[in-house]
C-alpha cells in the first residue's frame, strides 16, 4: 500500500517523515475559493477531500493508493483568513489577530483510490495572539515567513514568538493534525506504532 500526499506543502511533508511514512507527493489545482459559501469547517474538510479526489481518480488504476488530503484556515471573528494575498493583505490579518483568539481549522481527507472509501475530519485548535505592534508586524513580514501562510504567520517558524498561547493540537496549526490523521489512517491498514 503506497501513501500519496496531495499536497504541496513542505511543513506537512515534513509532518508525515517524522512519523516515519514513506509516501509520495502529487498535487492537484484545485478550486479553493469558496463559491460555495461553506462555513470554514466544512470547507476545510471539501477542500481536502476534493485535493484527496483529484489525485486518487488519477491513481485509481495504478495500484493500491492511500491519498491524504488536508487544507488549513484561520478563522478570526467569523472571518475565514487564507494566505494573503501580498504584504499589505499580512499585515491586514495580523493586525487583526493582534492580542485576540482565533481558530486555525485543518481539514484532512483519506480516500482509497481503488475502492473510493473515505474518512474525513475537522481538528479545531483555538490560538491567542500577542498584542503586536505595527514595527513587529512589518519586521516579521519582512522575513517573508507570512506569505505563503493562512492567516499570515507561521507557528513553527519565527511566527512562534507572536503566539501567546494555545489550547488543541499543535501540529493543526503547522497543517496537519498527526494524532487525529494517524487514527483514521488505522482504518486503511496503517500503523503508525506497529
Amino acid at each position: 500500500m503506497q501513501i500519496v500526499l496531495a499536497s504541496q506543502s513542505p511543513r506537512r511533508s515534513e509532518l508525515l517523515k517524522q512519523l516515519g511514512l514513506n509516501f509520495i507527493i502529487r498535487t492537484s489545482d484545485i478550486d479553493e475559493s469558496n463559491s460555495m459559501g461553506l462555513e470554514a469547517s466544512e470547507l476545510v474538510q471539501h477542500l481536502a477531500f476534493e485535493k484527496a479526489r483529484v489525485v486518487a481518480e488519477e491513481l485509481k488504476l495504478e495500484s493500491d493508493f492511500i491519498v491524504i488530503g488536508a487544507d488549513t484556515v484561520v478563522v478570526n471573528k467569523g472571518n475565514i483568513l487564507g494566505k494573503p494575498k501580498d504584504k499589505q493583505d499580512a499585515f491586514n490579518m495580523l493586525k487583526s489577530l493582534s492580542g485576540e483568539w482565533h481558530e486555525v481549522m485543518t481539514g484532512i481527507a483519506v480516500i482509497d483510490a481503488n475502492s473510493f472509501r473515505y474518512d474525513k475530519s475537522v481538528e479545531i485548535t483555538r490560538v491567542k495572539m500577542k498584542d503586536l505592534d505595527d514595527e513587529t508586524i512589518n519586521a516579521y513580514i519582512n522575513s517573508g515567513e507570512p506569505l505563503d501562510k493562512a492567516g499570515a504567520y507561521g507557528i513553527q517558524g519565527l511566527g512562534a514568538v507572536l503566539v501567546e498561547k494555545i489550547e488543541g493540537c499543535y501540529f493543526n496549526v503547522v497543517g496537519l493534525p498527526i494524532s487525529k490523521l494517524s487514527d483514521i489512517l488505522r482504518n486503511y491498514g496503517v500503523y503508525v506504532l506497529k
